[in-house]
């Protein structure tokens, strides 16, 4: 489980993450939404250790985030970040290779290169082994970050606006491998996603964020309802029920 309490980040005056508190369980895929400032990012950065903390606590498990040594944080969660450009030039499996370094420290095993080859292979990245990065395309290269992320092993993986610059097609594909790795893989999955419809579709709890608080969170019944969207976005957007899955219309 992970649990945040009175969870607090400040820029100068400005909160923009203000004494959140939440408790996601094992398994499953979470969703994080809300607009633009709400805070979600900063949340999902906070637990995972990238970005200090200015008041309150994170667990993972019981362990506290900012007293568990990283190498010990790091085979129990992984993060793929918004920002993942590299200053190298690396091929995929180079790039995927790096999940192993908790483990490895830099030293491969043969189990390290057996958990390299099954993250490529997961995710149809076999053909692209030994082309760098910069010769994919946008939704392969976020495939290759995100097998790097599955790659580490870990029993959580936190990711970023993972959709970021995907096109349609490779929107779907991507939620529908994050969907898998959390049921065949038994990861708990927690994403910061923008498109409502795709938090509904594909997760089984929503946190829905609103000016650094939580707003409200629970299923996308719970959520996904034109009184709440109304209130997380300040807009109105209607809810239909398509092959029983929650849509939201804004288009209007």
């Amino acid at each position: 489980m992970i649990r945040t309490q009175a969870l607090t980040k400040r820029y100068g005056r400005s909160v923009v993450v203000d004494g959140v508190d939440l408790s996601l369980s094992a398994g499953g895929i979470t969703s994080i939404i809300g607009a633009n400032g709400a805070g979600k990012s900063t949340v999902l950065s906070m637990i995972s250790r990238l970005l200090d903390m200015d008041g309150g606590t994170v667990s993972i498990d019981g362990l506290d985030v900012s007293r568990t040594p990283s190498a010990e944080l790091a085979k129990r969660m992984s993060i793929l970040r918004q920002d993942n450009h590299l200053a190298v030039r690396l091929t995929v499996q180079d790039l995927v290779a790096f999940g192993r370094y908790p483990h490895s420290r830099g030293r491969l095993t043969i189990e390290d290169r057996r958990h390299i080859t099954a993250a490529m292979d997961y995710l149809n990245l076999g053909p692209f082994a030994s082309r760098y990065l910069d010769e994919l395309s946008g939704g392969q290269r976020q495939r290759a970050f995100v097998a790097m992320v599955l790659c580490q092993d870990t029993d959580y993986v936190l990711l970023d606006e993972p959709l970021n610059n995907l096109d349609m097609k490779h929107a779907v594909a991507m939620m529908k491998l994050l969907r898998r790795t959390a049921d065949e893989l038994g990861k708990t999955v927690v994403v910061v996603v923008h498109d409502i419809n795709f938090a509904s579709c594909y997760s089984d709890h929503i946190v829905a964020m609103k000016d650094g608080r939580v707003h409200c969170q629970g299923g996308p019944e719970d959520v996904i309802t034109t009184e709440q969207l109304r209130e997380i976005y300040d807009m109105e957007v209607a809810v239909e029920t398509i092959g029983g899955r929650r849509i939201g219309v804004y288009y209007h």
